[in-house]
């Protein structure tokens, strides 16, 4: 990650903690059954899955603007973001962090937290 675009606060922020502003943000707006699992060791191109669903297409993306947005007023910008159109699946890549936004159908297909079994669930802290 850049650490000279992140605001000076932030400049030390592990992906762990980068996970849990985006879990706080996301609660914040409703998102349903949120997990954060720890892949680190497992996957080579991210520390951490933020997954997480919406009641409706709409809701997917309203969080996905939300989470942007939040992200953004710390000067962290998605390198990459798909789906949003849609609002099935929205992946926001973070670098350190992945976010993966699905209606409730498409979560359960995807099985994600199935595929990557073997990565610790990391416990939120909702305070």
């Amino acid at each position: 990650m850049n650490q000279q675009k992140l605001k000076k606060e932030l400049q030390n922020k592990s992906g762990l903690e980068l996970a849990t502003i985006c879990s706080h943000a996301a609660l914040d707006a409703k998102a349903e059954d949120l997990v954060i699992l720890d892949v680190r060791g497992l996957a080579s191109f991210t520390d951490y899955f933020v997954i997480m669903s919406g009641r409706s297409s709409r809701h997917v993306q309203g969080l996905a603007d939300t989470l942007e947005a939040a992200m953004r007023s710390k000067r962290i910008s998605t390198a990459k973001a798909e789906g949003i159109k849609d609002g099935m699946w929205v992946l926001l890549d973070f670098g350190d962090v992945v976010v993966h936004i699905f209606y409730h159908e498409q979560r359960s297909f995807y099985d994600l937290e199935g595929l990557w079994h073997d990565a610790p669930r990391v416990k939120i802290d909702e305070s």
